[in-house]
């Protein structure tokens, strides 16, 4: 199996896990075609953006820097599995502080306003890397 099959196979498992937990989800490529476009939408967690790996060796820092790259201000996310093994999630510190808090909502973000936000309860995108004030 070549590596773009892999890609799309583990989207579609990682698709399967949100579902298996209620959550209403979707391969984000294959709708919007565009390569910054989440690997998975989940319209129930518009605030986060995930990046999909099913590798055996991942380096984590290289997948959350492409995350971060295409986040376009939501929360950078990074879904990964190895064969035969439990899915794991990688996201920044400040971003799994917040969300434990309960700061993020199911609103999906807005564009910026005149306060440097776009709707994602204060996190700062003004550097564009979906990096959160605490």
């Amino acid at each position: 199996m070549n590596a773009r099959e892999k890609g799309k196979r583990g989207e579609r498992q990682w698709r399967d896990e949100l579902r298996s937990k209620g959550y209403a989800a979707r391969r984000g490529q294959q709708f919007c075609g565009s390569p910054e476009s989440p690997d998975v939408v989940c319209d129930g967690l518009p605030w986060a953006h995930f990046e999909v790996k099913a590798v055996e060796r991942l380096n984590i820092e290289d997948a959350m820097e492409q995350a971060r790259r295409d986040a376009r201000g939501k929360v950078p996310v990074v879904a990964h599995k190895r064969s035969f093994c439990k899915w794991l999630v990688t996201m920044e510190a400040d971003a799994f502080f917040r969300l434990i808090r309960g700061d993020f909502t199911t609103e999906a973000p807005r564009h910026r306003g005149a306060n440097g936000t776009n709707g994602t309860n204060g996190a700062d995108v003004s550097r564009g890397r979906g990096e959160f004030e605490i």
